[in-house]
This record gives structure tokens, sequence and C-alpha cells, in this order.
């Protein structure tokens, strides 16, 4: 699979929080954004991890933040920051 398998710049995020969280009536610090699916899941400092798990779950390597003025990738592969392109709207 290469990256550009891994980014599907057209689907729109899942949502405007994390949708396990909202589900389970848990609470997130920050947003991430898949960028093959649109899941949108909370980050590492929040109570469930929920992006990094769907990355365990689907093998969706790249997300970039869904933070208002955040612009920044992660490489789950690779565990770096790289660099994407502009995704379907709305950002954050």
């Amino acid at each position: 699979m290469t990256a550009l398998d891994q980014i599907d710049r057209g689907v729109p995020p899942s949502g405007p929080g994390c949708q396990e969280c909202d589900a389970s009536g848990s609470w997130w610090v920050h947003l991430r954004r898949c960028a093959a699916c649109g899941h949108v899941g909370c980050c590492d400092s929040s109570l469930n991890r929920h992006a990094t798990a769907h990355f365990h779950a689907t093998g969706h390597r790249y997300i970039q933040s869904f933070e208002p003025g955040e612009v920044w990738w992660w490489d789950y592969g690779t565990s770096a920051v790289v660099h994407g392109p502009p995704l379907a709207p709305p950002t954050t």
C-alpha cells in the first residue's frame, strides 16, 4: 500500500468531534482526522486515545490535526511529522 492509497482528499470528516467519545459520553483534549477515511478521533493526551486506536484497527497511518489553526500531519507508520495535501472541508 502506498502513501497515495492512504489519503483521500475528497472524503469529509466524520463529524465535529470524536465519534467514540460522543457515543460513550466521554471527553477529549484534541482531535485528529484520518486522511484515509475522515474518521475524527481523540488524541493520545485524551482519556481514550481513539485516533491511535483507529490506526491500529484499520492501518490508516496518516492523520491531520483537526484543531483550529493547526495544519500538521502525523504518520503512525514512522512515528513522525509529515507533510500532506489539503483535505476536504471542514478542517476543524
